[in-house]
């Protein structure tokens, strides 16, 4: 294991931009955009909500009854298709006919995580499963491109306590914009608003993130948002954590087993070269092969001095979570932590760490624990700066005394 660690020093980075493509769709071909749960028929007629702003690609040809069209709205219909009028004829399936109706896209949210997945950038797709991330990084974070999938229309409010959202790129009916001109341009065409609706602007900044350390995904602000979506989800509350003290960990709305590991870092740190690392090392190992890891840059609130204003202290956090039950929930991830702690013990100073933090918790009695390591020459370099701090504030309230200090 100790050998992987050091070979895998000299692995290349990977790209940190992560492509996230939008799930649901206003097709009018998708079945469950209908409140029948299928595709309108001939002997149907179709409504579309009078006053709902819609826009629904068309697929392939249609024979309908009749079809009623909303106010403000667009059908965009690809080659070869189209509606035509019911001739009389007989049409298998569709005997008596119905009225069906278009479902209401107005509730599809961007900063709801179940509305998105990551799409796979040619990495390995054995470890697919083995890296996830918090809640908040579900959702396009400024440095990610985001995909919204050929031959799709859809419906998206971007609502936000933010002004605007930024990404790096967005991809729409095949056509990548990529640069703050070209985004710019569609936004001026007459699909724009149909497509997105709500208080904050979409901007595509062209560029990801510049820092080898990572950057923070953004989605702070609209934490709130996304917890929200994902308890509406859920039925209204987090599932019951199988550990007595479950983890929160940064950026995440529900508890956790597992492990969390947050590390300072010096700007020698690399990322994704030190994700590749732990990977390499352990994650590929039998031993955890059930436990899932997440790691990215986030943002400690601090008080300053125990009151607001509040600074904010970048720091990298790993989140360890495995597939135990019972009394071995989290036991492997705990394992794999105080391995990395290990690690950090002996080479973090050469990786550009400068001291880890675990927490744990687990299904039996004994979770909770907190563990720390720190190199020694920053534990030596803090000591002595706090001695001479002392020494020169005791030199110069000596000389007050003496009178040769006013």
């Amino acid at each position: 294991s100790q050998a992987a660690l050091q070979f895998s020093l000299l692995l290349p980075a990977r790209a940190t931009t992560v492509h996230k493509q939008w799930i649901p769709n206003t097709n009018f071909e998708t079945a469950s955009n209908w409140d029948q749960g299928r595709i309108p028929c001939a002997r149907d007629v179709v409504h579309f909500q009078k006053n709902k702003v819609i826009s629904v690609f068309v697929g392939s040809p249609h024979a309908l009854t009749d079809m009623y069209l909303p106010l403000n709205g667009e059908l965009v219909l690809a080659s070869g298709a189209g509606f035509a009028a019911f001739d009389g004829s007989w049409d298998p399936g569709c005997d008596p006919g119905a009225a069906v109706r278009f479902s209401d896209a107005e509730q599809q949210e961007w900063f709801d995580p179940t509305l998105w997945q990551p799409v796979p950038t040619g990495g390995e797709p054995e470890l697919s499963g083995s890296i996830f991330s918090v809640d908040e990084e579900r959702v396009p974070c400024w440095y990610d491109d985001v995909i919204f999938q050929p031959d799709t229309s859809f419906r998206v409010s971007t609502d936000s306590v933010q002004p605007e959202i930024r990404v790096r790129s967005i991809s729409l009916m095949g056509q990548r914009l990529s640069s703050p001109e070209a985004w710019a341009g569609y936004l001026r065409g007459p699909s724009a608003p149909l497509r997105f609706h709500g208080n904050a602007s979409l901007r595509v900044l062209g560029t990801g993130c510049p820092q080898r350390s990572g950057c923070a995904c953004g989605n702070a602000p609209d934490g709130h948002r996304i917890c929200a979506a994902l308890l509406r989800a859920a039925g209204g509350q987090c599932p019951a954590p199988a550990c007595p003290s479950p983890l929160t960990p940064l950026g995440h709305c529900c508890g956790v087993c597992g492990a969390t590991i947050n590390l300072d870092f010096t700007p020698d740190f690399d990322l994704q070269k030190y994700q590749d690392r732990l990977v390499q090392a352990l994650l590929r190992q039998p031993e955890y092969r059930g436990v899932k890891m997440a790691m990215s840059k986030v943002h400690r609130e601090q008080p300053f001095l125990g009151e607001a204003p509040r600074s904010s202290t970048p720091l990298i956090q790993i989140v360890l979570i495995d597939d135990g039950a019972g009394a071995q929930t989290g036991t492997a991830a705990k394992q794999m932590a105080e391995s990395i702690m290990e690690d950090i013990a002996q080479h973090g100073e050469a990786l550009g760490i400068l001291s880890g933090k675990m927490e744990v918790a687990t299904g039996s009695t004994s979770s909770g624990q907190l563990g720390s390591h720190m190199s020694s020459r920053v534990t030596a370099g803090t000591v002595l700066g706090i001695l001479f701090s002392l020494l020169f504030l005791g030199g110069i309230l000596f000389l007050y005394r003496k009178g040769r200090l006013r």
